[in-house]
């Protein structure tokens, strides 16, 4: 956004000249500029701008939508899962307090930042402390979110208790995190909670339709069905999967080679095929795995084949969750499934 700078004592010539040519280190007006579509990631491009925009949680979306337009927004405490709007529904409510100004508003501070207790005692106490200035009616208080709140360190949180209670007139604290059991109980009092659970499917199909639709994308149904299951409800993933996939074909289908292989051909060649289109088409191998435990849960096997698979499925992800050779871990995969169709077979006979 750029801020008109009123530059004292200068004719119009010379400020002209001083624009013209910038010196280093001096702020220059610089009007703001709209990264290219293909540059900007899809989950800040298709970020919600309104409180209407938020894809699902309509009952919660417009719990705070009716205590901001009322002008008595409580300290709030938004937990669950990632991708699941949380942060998009406060800087909705950022948005709606104060316009265009909003960022000269709020202190927004994330896991990349440091929030020990020296953050708490002197940033956020010094920034909740100073006037502010009111770009509207409803825009009497500041704002302090805190993303990923659950990463702070305990003695942190409670010197923000003390915090919070002393700047409850002039600051609204706003505090996001996945595991609300790691908030300690004197600030989750203090906050009013509301739990956003994983989006479901519609949720989900409504905004990547939304997507497709805008960036002229070719997505069969099939296509749509796999962004749904691989997104688990996580907005931001389905996204994140929908550009990625783009960017490496101009179609976007469900692929179901890698069971077909893992069932009916034999080691080596199952091995050959799997790591090349792994290395084409740059898929993680706990992706396949995670895709390939779907499609055991949805076939036809009997129990007692079915479990051992399962569980050989669940050690091959948590191996891989540490780091563990993705080779080894192919081949293992592909020994469960051999181990898997020996045992059918003899079932069958």
């Amino acid at each position: 956004m750029a801020e008109a700078i009123a530059l004292m004592d200068i004719d119009e010539e010379e400020n002209q000249n001083h624009l013209s040519k910038p010196n280093k280190g001096e702020n220059v007006v610089v009007p703001a500029t709209t990264p290219t579509s293909k540059a900007t990631p899809w989950v800040e491009k298709y970020r919600p701008q309104s409180l209407a925009d938020v894809a699902a949680h309509r009952d919660i979306v417009d719990t705070i939508d009716r205590l901001t337009s009322e002008n008595r927004l409580p300290h709030l405490l938004l937990y669950g899962p990632p991708g699941t709007g949380k942060t998009s529904t406060i800087l909705a409510v950022a948005r709606k307090l104060y316009g265009a100004q909003y960022r000269n508003m709020i202190l927004e501070l994330n896991a990349s930042d440091d929030r020990g207790i020296d953050v708490v005692r002197k940033q956020i106490q010094d920034f909740a402390s100073t006037q502010s200035f009111s770009f509207g009616a409803k825009a009497s208080v500041k704002l302090v979110l805190l993303d990923e709140a659950d990463a702070m360190t305990k003695d942190a949180q409670f010197a923000l208790r003390r915090v919070i209670e002393k700047y409850t007139k002039s600051t609204r604290f706003a505090l996001i995190c996945n595991h609300v059991n790691k908030i300690i109980p004197a600030l989750q009092s203090r906050c009013t909670r509301f739990r956003f659970a994983p989006l479901e499917p519609m949720h989900v199909a409504e905004r990547l339709k939304h997507v497709i639709e805008a960036e002229g994308l070719d997505v069969p149904e099939s296509g749509l069905e796999a962004l749904k299951r691989l997104s688990n409800g996580d907005m931001r993933k389905a996204l994140n999967i929908l550009q990625s996939t783009h960017m490496a074909s101009q179609q976007i289908t469900e692929e179901t080679q890698i069971t077909h292989w893992l069932l009916n051909e034999s080691f080596a060649e199952s091995y050959k095929r799997i790591s090349e289109i792994k290395t084409r088409k740059g898929l993680a191998l706990v992706d396949i795995v995670r895709e390939v435990t779907m499609f055991v849960f949805k076939i036809k096997m009997q129990s007692d084949i079915r479990v051992p698979l399962i569980n050989d499925l669940a050690d091959i992800e948590y191996r891989l969750s540490f780091g563990c050779n993705d080779k080894l871990q192919l081949g293992s995969l592909i020994a469960s499934f051999t181990k898997t169709r020996s045992a059918l077979v003899a079932a069958a006979n």
